[in-house]
């Protein structure tokens, strides 16, 4: 209208809009293309394709365009708020890239989601919006390259583009960023559904503190059994499609919290009947590792569920909820494999007593744990085989463990001509071959070290060879024959070491990770740092 009073055509450009067409065209031949379609997903094409969008919302403004409408946008969540803070054009290279993708599927946390019929509708609308618009500006270009050949479109036509794909960008918008929530919401609900489940327990725990009920009853309660089995479960499911670190296991049963929990109550019970705090230390861990390892998940859910909104759909992005389930995954993983194993978590216990007894016999033992020293990872498994040739009935559950093709149970033996039968254990004939060894050279020991009782002699023949394994030379002062045949089982506990570390190297890493964990720390874990989604 302010145009036609000054007596101007309405077709005519000032040269303002001049200059907004014209920087529009000569971004839109920057743009990369892959074919018949605008390259998005590299650095370069992205970056091309926003200064071509903005070149867009800027001409448009300059021809004073109306908007589509966009209140839609403030019923967005916050996330999307942030992304779209107000009713600007504000056009996006990613919905642009969701329009031509037309992806009608999308895979979050290994469910599969749709988009609607109605949302493909629209990124067709603007896929010819933006075809339209680029057909008008072709032809402007080639008037200006021809213009006896060509006449540039008029400004009307350039308006018309500009608005219908306006329209359409809004329109796809509105219906593509709406699903995209819903679908985010459900992707949620895993963590959604595990928080509910934690609510259950807490309130069962509350209920039975504010009673003033025994707190070690509650885990006999069926309802509270009930309760935690269900939020554990829940925690496994998250594990199994948020956990990138580790194996993402959905198969550690609760079983293995009330397991630890009764061990932590028999530790205390057994400490203040008093016996010796370093029997327990590998089962005070382990098991403080299992709780601990629950209730950082716990406060986890706690804290998570204020802020549901900073969640990301696909769990595994997630930094917090990633490191809170791979130590779950861990201490639990352990706390199956060792602890609800009486034999192999008493084998543990001593093995782990016996190895800092062994430090006060051999300083340097104590180093190389401090240190966590290379050397360390050679000598552990030395004293694990020392510590079975001494005590095997104690320790073959251990070394069945490390090495099942050599050990095994009755019923389970195969050739049994060459397993050696010893109670509820077997062994084959070459473990026995070994053990013959260790029994002769025990013996020279022992009876090199005359005028003492036998238990001093057995004690000073352990700490020998004990030394001998840590220090790595010889000793001084003792018979040749003694010496040969110390030798000569040093020489023979080499290749056992090896077989013991790479026969199963994922066993033998847990196992060796737990001997390290109880050797170099008290049972106190360090607290996790500030809270992260």
């Amino acid at each position: 209208m302010f145009r036609m009073c000054l007596g101007e055509d309405s077709e005519h450009l000032c040269a303002a809009e001049q200059v907004a067409i014209e920087r529009l065209i000569a971004t839109r031949w920057r743009l990369l293309m892959d074919g018949d379609r605008v390259n998005t997903k590299s650095e370069d094409g992205s970056n091309a394709c926003a200064a071509y969008l903005e070149a867009v919302d800027v001409a448009a403004a300059t021809l004073r365009l109306d908007k589509a409408p966009r209140t839609y946008r403030e019923n967005f969540t916050i996330n999307y708020r942030a992304l779209f803070p107000d009713q600007a054009r504000n056009y996006r290279v990613d919905v642009l890239e969701a329009g031509f993708e037309q992806y009608a599927t999308i895979w979050v946390n290994g469910d599969k989601f749709e988009f609607s019929a109605e949302a493909m509708r629209r990124a067709e609308a603007l896929q010819r919006a933006w075809w339209e618009l680029g057909a008008v500006l072709e032809r402007w270009s080639q008037a200006s390259r021809q213009p006896q050949w060509s006449q540039r479109p008029a400004r009307s036509e350039l308006r018309t583009a500009l608005v219908a794909l306006d329209f359409a960008w809004a329109s796809f918008e509105h219906k593509y960023i709406a699903e995209l929530i819903e679908i985010e919401e459900k992707a949620r609900r895993l963590i959604v559904h595990a928080i509910e489940h934690e609510r259950s327990v807490a309130r069962l725990e509350d209920e039975t503190e504010q009673k003033g009920a025994a707190s070690e009853k509650l885990p006999q309660q069926p309802t509270y059994i009930e309760a935690q089995k269900k939020l554990v479960g829940s925690v496994g499911h998250l594990n199994s499609v948020a956990n990138v670190r580790r194996k993402g296991r959905d198969d550690l049963a609760v079983s293995v919290l009330f397991d630890a929990m009764a061990t932590l109550r028999r530790c205390d019970t057994a400490e203040k009947g008093g016996e010796s705090t370093e029997r327990l230390i590998a089962a005070r861990i382990l098991a403080t590792d299992v709780v601990e390892s629950y209730q950082a998940m716990r406060d986890y859910l706690r804290e998570v569920e204020h802020c549901l909104e900073r969640v990301d759909p696909h769990l595994c992005n997630n930094s917090g909820l990633v490191a809170r389930l791979a130590d779950w995954e861990e201490s639990w993983e352990m706390g199956t494999r060792y602890m609800q194993h009486e034999k192999l978590l008493n084998a543990v216990c001593d093995l782990v007593a016996e190895i800092r007894r062994a430090q006060r016999v051999a300083p340097a033992l104590t180093a190389m744990c401090e240190e966590c020293d290379v050397e360390l990872f050679l000598v552990l498994p030395r004293m694990i085989w020392l510590r079975f040739l001494a005590e095997p009935l104690q320790h073959a559950e251990l070394l069945r463990s490390l090495l099942p093709h050599r050990f095994g149970k009755k019923d389970q033996a195969k050739g049994e001509e060459t397993k050696i039968s010893n109670g509820d254990n077997e062994w084959d004939a070459e473990v026995e071959a070994f053990l013959d060894k260790y029994r002769h050279t025990q013996r020279l020991l022992v009876s090199a070290r005359t005028g003492a009782e036998v238990h001093e002699q057995e004690q000073a023949a352990w700490e020998a060879l004990v030394k001998r394994v840590v220090d790595g030379q010889p000793s001084s002062g003792r018979s040749d024959a003694v010496e040969t045949a110390v030798e000569d089982l040093m020489h023979s506990l080499e290749p056992w070491s090896i077989e013991l570390q790479r026969h199963c190297p994922e066993d033998w890493n847990q196992c060796s990770a737990i001997l390290v964990q109880c050797l170099t720390r008290a049972s106190e874990k360090p607290k996790p740092g500030p809270f992260r989604v």
